[in-house]
């Protein structure tokens, strides 16, 4: 039995209005429908000293906390793989807790169980929002409270490009190339690492036209660039220019292309930066910080107005994918 367009339309309306009740939860918009993010309640990033650093014990160093499907979160374990720090930096992995709505803790780590708590025993107020990638200080004794070092990601992979290193010779920000990574964080974070977010959580056509358009003009820009100056974004070195754009680029196919609807042109049709990912991704440790299945899972099985089945659908082998030759190539 067919069902009346008028109860389609009902359906549609009431459906409609409790998305956008959801979607005011999820991802704030603006009355034009555009995708606004949240502005972070972080800390100014602190490095501590060197010397009292190496003096530690292993269970007393500094830990970066992380998650796995978080893009900013990978920036920094990143830097942590690029540059070595297993030595002088701890690393925990939390687990996304759908439910909860939180990220867990798996084992305990300081008498906690989630990030939430961790936050808390650093003295951080409750109208703060417990994010990945955090960098928290233990205490160089049991006896000293733990402290809160950063959580914003932008600042922490300035911080960890600072840290003792066991491969000091790899500076991702000297200073003759600072303010051209400037220039490509003006450039992608609006509009190609925030705008993939800007063109899933769109609320309205226009919104979502305006933020795919920005998007794809900046990965043309991205890509004109690579064919005049590579490898890298800055040319011959690699630099956080490049370790900021990557979380985003290697999620593509696997999240954004698929679930937020980035799909105006394949990514392999921007044939530099296909080879620049490539280039990226066979880098030492650099695989070993991608878990495709992670990243589906905590997307399409988490974001729930976005797709209320919760269904999460099969998607490529990683490595295979981006070492295929493009089409065009």
């Amino acid at each position: 039995m067919s069902i009346h367009p008028i109860a389609v339309a009902a359906a549609r309306m009431g459906w409609n209005w409790q998305w956008n009740q959801l979607m005011n939860g999820l991802a704030p918009a603006d009355p034009a429908g555009n995708y606004r993010r949240p502005p972070s309640q972080h800390l100014k990033a602190l490095v501590p000293n060197e010397n009292e650093l190496k003096k530690r014990p292993k269970n007393h160093l500094p830990h970066l906390i992380i998650g796995r499907s978080c893009p900013w979160a990978h920036r920094t374990w990143l830097v942590y793989e690029l540059r070595d720090l297993h030595n002088n930096l701890n690393l925990i992995i939390a687990k996304a807790d759908k439910k909860a709505g939180r990220w867990s803790i798996e084992p305990s780590w300081l008498g906690s169980k989630s990030l939430l708590e961790i936050y808390q025993k650093c003295g951080q107020p409750p109208s703060h929002r417990a994010t990945v990638p955090t960098l928290v200080d233990p205490g160089a004794t049991s006896e000293e409270a733990p402290q809160l070092l950063g959580n914003e990601s932008a600042q922490l992979v300035e911080v960890l490009n600072q840290w003792p290193s066991n491969f000091e010779g790899l500076n991702l920000a000297p200073n003759n190339l600072q303010e051209e990574i400037k220039n490509w964080e003006r450039l992608l974070q609006p509009s190609v690492n925030d705008g993939v977010y800007r063109c899933g959580f769109a609320r309205t056509q226009v919104a979502y036209d305006i933020a795919c358009s920005e998007l794809f003009q900046a990965l043309k820009q991205v890509d004109q660039s690579l064919s005049k100056k590579g490898p890298w974004l800055c040319g011959k070195q690699l630099t956080l220019a490049d370790v900021r754009l990557f979380p985003t680029l290697i999620r593509w196919e696997m999240v954004y292309e698929p679930f937020f609807g980035c799909s105006q042109e394949p990514l392999w049709s921007f044939s530099n930066l296909w080879k620049w990912r490539q280039r990226f991704l066979s880098l030492p440790k650099v695989l070993e910080t991608c878990d495709s299945v992670a990243w589906r899972n905590d997307y399409f099985g988490a974001l729930f107005p976005l797709r209320p089945s919760g269904i999460v659908p099969s998607g490529p082998n990683l490595a295979k994918m981006v070492n295929a030759k493009a089409p065009n190539q």
